[in-house]
């Protein structure tokens, strides 16, 4: 997967009001900003460098039986922090964590599925249209449409039909799957939000675990528990949910908005050096000029949409 497991925090940009971020960001000095952006570039490292991990243990327990690991993994590392059972959950909002949760769970199996046939970086890439289309969908820009255009045409040099080296038509289906389901996971994690934070993402992510489970079982069945297994597991949750998701917390706390957003938006530059360095996946020029493009997109659409709400807020001042 190409973002951390917090979806909560990465749909809010950052936790609190945005006053509180301003108040503490004048706290903070370029030498903290340095560690910010350290601690965000390193969390994007270990995520990939979990995916390339989980892509090596494919051929021992299979795709699903990895995805049920690094979720199932990630619940009890979750619960164990955020003890989701110290409060109380309103019935109303129980419906919410688990159509998060089962978003989440669909989006990890979809993903792993397509990384099976996709090289790393224009897997990421792919993944990406769906918080793209989520911002641009919430935008009311004109200009917003132009991203449209250049996201559209990256992902249209990664179809079979623009070159002799296109990707894997069924990996590229179950990685618009997987993109469709990070739209979905952002959307029902913003409304899972409104309990508190720590709770909906580590019931979600119990609940995404109850949804992988059965596909992981099925697959690899008791391999899953033998113990190498479960140490690479163990492993591999912790490099693509538990340390990004931390180092993130700690640049959302002095990265404002809009520096956060960009930064972000290099992940699949990320994932495509870590699976060149990592698994040896070479990947072609036009390819590459696709993964640019989605960045582009990605970028633009999180500066205007930075844009629009100061002047949002002098309209109504």
């Amino acid at each position: 997967m190409a973002r951390g497991d917090c979806g909560i925090c990465y749909a809010r940009a950052g936790p609190g009001p945005e006053e509180c971020r301003r108040v503490l960001r004048n706290r903070f000095g370029l030498g903290d900003t340095v560690l910010s952006v350290a601690a965000l570039v390193t969390g994007m490292l270990s995520l990939q460098c979990g995916a390339t991990f989980a892509k090596s243990l494919f051929p021992a327990v299979g795709v699903a039986g990895t995805s049920a690991l690094r979720v199932g993994f990630s619940a009890l590392i979750l619960i164990a922090v955020w003890r989701p059972w110290r409060r109380s959950l309103p019935a109303r909002e129980a419906g919410w964590i688990a159509l998060y949760g089962t978003a989440l769970g669909l989006m990890n199996l979809l993903f792993y599925l397509a990384l099976a046939r996709l090289p790393l970086g224009p897997a990421v890439a792919i993944e990406f249209v769906g918080p793209l289309a989520v911002a641009l969908i919430a935008s009311r820009r004109r200009s917003d449409f132009l991203w449209i255009g250049v996201a559209v045409a990256g992902l249209a040099l990664l179809l079979p039909i623009a070159s002799r080296d296109g990707l894997d038509p069924v990996g590229i289906l179950l990685d618009l799957g997987a993109a469709l389901c990070w739209a979905l996971y952002i959307l029902f994690g913003q409304r899972a939000g409104r309990v508190d934070g720590g709770q909906a993402v580590s019931l979600g992510m119990f609940t995404a675990a109850i949804v992988v489970a059965p596909f992981g079982l099925a697959e690899a069945g008791s391999a899953l528990l033998t113990p190498g297994i479960l140490a690479a597991g163990f492993a591999v949750a912790l490099m693509s949910s538990a340390l990004p998701y931390s180092l993130e917390m700690v640049a959302l706390r002095r990265l404002d908005r809009k520096s956060f957003g960009v930064l972000m938006s290099l992940e699949p530059a990320v994932a495509a050096c870590a699976g060149l360095v990592l698994l040896g996946e070479r990947i072609s020029a036009v390819q590459w000029l696709a993964i640019a493009l989605v960045i582009a997109a990605s970028v633009g659409i999180t500066v205007s949409a930075r844009r629009m709400a100061p002047a949002a807020a002098a309209l109504e001042a």
